[in-house]
């Protein structure tokens, strides 16, 4: 049986963590170098670290603050936002990012995930999609889910693998920060239709959700959470050890 792995989200913001509902109604809540260092010592498996307006302000991202994160944690760590080209591959990765999540960068142009993963392999380069239903499909959205972008996410997320992601992140943006569980019918769909490990993200509101995710929906790898973990509502050692009680294989 291959081991789930629960991994925390830093949405990154001018320097700060935040979180909203639905990606809107954005509020504070701490410093990504401290909750870093704190995820990484309390069992998490790896770490996704998000600078979330890098694509809608049209920058790169921040890398100062990225260092000290990097500097600070010994588990894995994805880094998205504003990936555009393969020049911010190359930042990302020296500065300590293991795998690269590019999003609106692939929309527009495609290719790039195909020159990524041909130059740094294909275990480095993450799709990160931002789905919403549109009257009843599954539809991509671009800029931090602000752009519509018709795409069917889906097909989307099938050509971006066999181009070379070697993961998908798949955000429900429905379920997002609402706290009434993952979007179990969007990840069976996209789980169904690639081979490489698929990230739930969106929708965690207690450790009975993440019991179900990995039950309703066994070909999930990995649970991605902020809110509940960032505010203390769940800690990781507590959710691994009831995951565990469940059958569901972890690193505890």
């Amino acid at each position: 049986m291959i081991t789930k792995r629960i991994i925390p989200c830093l949405d990154v913001r001018n320097g700060r963590v935040v979180k909203g509902v639905n990606f809107e109604g954005i509020s504070d809540v701490s410093s990504p170098v401290e909750l870093a260092k704190y995820y990484s010592e309390n069992g998490a498996d790896e770490l996704v670290f998000y600078d979330i307006t890098a694509s809608f302000e049209e920058r790169a991202l921040f890398t100062d603050i990225l260092k000290e994160v990097a500097r600070t944690i010994f588990i894995p760590l994805t880094v998205g936002g504003g990936i555009n080209e393969l020049s911010d591959f190359d930042r990302v990765l020296k500065c300590g990012a293991d795998k690269v999540s590019v999003n609106s960068g692939a929309i527009r142009n495609p290719n790039l995930i195909y020159e990524a993963a041909k130059r740094y392999g294909d275990q480095c380069v993450v799709i990160s999609a931002d789905v919403k239903r549109v009257d009843g499909v599954f539809r991509v959205f671009s800029k931090g889910g602000r752009e519509n972008t018709g795409m069917e996410a889906v097909e989307w997320i099938k050509r971006c693998v066999d181009m070379g992601a070697g993961e998908v992140v798949l955000n429900s943006i429905d379920t997002d920060g609402v706290k009434k569980g993952f979007d179990l019918e969007m990840l069976d769909a996209v789980c169904n239709a690639v081979s490489v490990p698929v990230i739930a993200s969106g929708g965690a509101g207690g450790i009975k959700d993440f019991i179900t995710l990995f039950k309703e929906v066994p070909k999930v790898d990995a649970g991605l959470a902020a809110s509940i973990f960032h505010f203390g509502e769940v800690e990781i050692s507590d959710l691994k050890r009831e995951l565990k009680e469940n059958g569901i294989d972890m690193r505890i």
